[in-house]
């Protein structure tokens, strides 16, 4: 800036040379002060001037680090948008995984339905073929067959009842798996 004030002196000093010499009665006295006047006038604008280029140089600083700020606010803006949809993709393949699982449970339980069923009808069978061995076996004394008979008897039928309630412990335990999965699944769908 101080370049720019001393050109404009030195541009003001070329306008400002003398007149040509008038017939001696001198002028002179009032050229210097005109002189004078024009030096002060080149330095009183010099000083605006400068204190409009600080002025605008102040404000382009606080508009650079504005911009600076703005840009840090949408860079953290930017990275809270990228974890957002992280956690909206993992919520998705968490809640995938659970369905995929209640569907893998829900298959079992049908399965373990089927076998129970068979093995009820199988009990079914046995307990009327039994019914008729023994009416059968009613008539006629067999002594130690009979005895032989009924302890077999006992045994199939213990055996099956004890088939029967670990098919139903195993289908409860299912079940109970199930209905947290739908709650798991429940609880991950309402929105936070």
């Amino acid at each position: 800036m101080p370049a720019l004030t001393l050109c404009l002196l030195w541009a003001l000093a070329a306008v400002a040379q003398p007149a040509p010499v008038a017939p001696m009665g001198g002028l002179e006295p009032a050229q210097h002060e005109e002189l004078t006047l024009l030096f002060h006038g080149a330095l009183q604008l010099g000083q605006a001037l400068n204190g409009v280029y600080k002025s605008t140089e102040a404000r382009l600083t606080e508009a650079g680090q504005s911009l600076g700020l703005y840009g840090q606010a949408l860079g953290l803006l930017g990275l809270q948008v990228s974890q957002g949809r992280d956690a909206a993709q993992e919520l998705r393949t968490s809640l995938l995984e659970i369905q995929l699982e209640e569907d893998d449970l829900q298959l079992q339980a049908e399965a373990t339905a089927q076998v129970l069923s068979e093995v009820a009808q199988a009990q079914r069978v046995l307990r009327d073929s039994v019914q008729r061995l023994e009416a059968q076996l009613q008539g006629a004394w067999l002594g130690q067959a009979r005895q032989e008979f009924e302890a077999l008897k006992s045994y199939f039928l213990w055996a099956l009842t004890g088939h029967v309630q670990r098919q139903r412990q195993e289908m409860a335990a299912q079940q109970h798996w199930l209905r947290r999965i739908q709650e798991r699944l429940h609880t991950a769908a309402l929105p936070a």
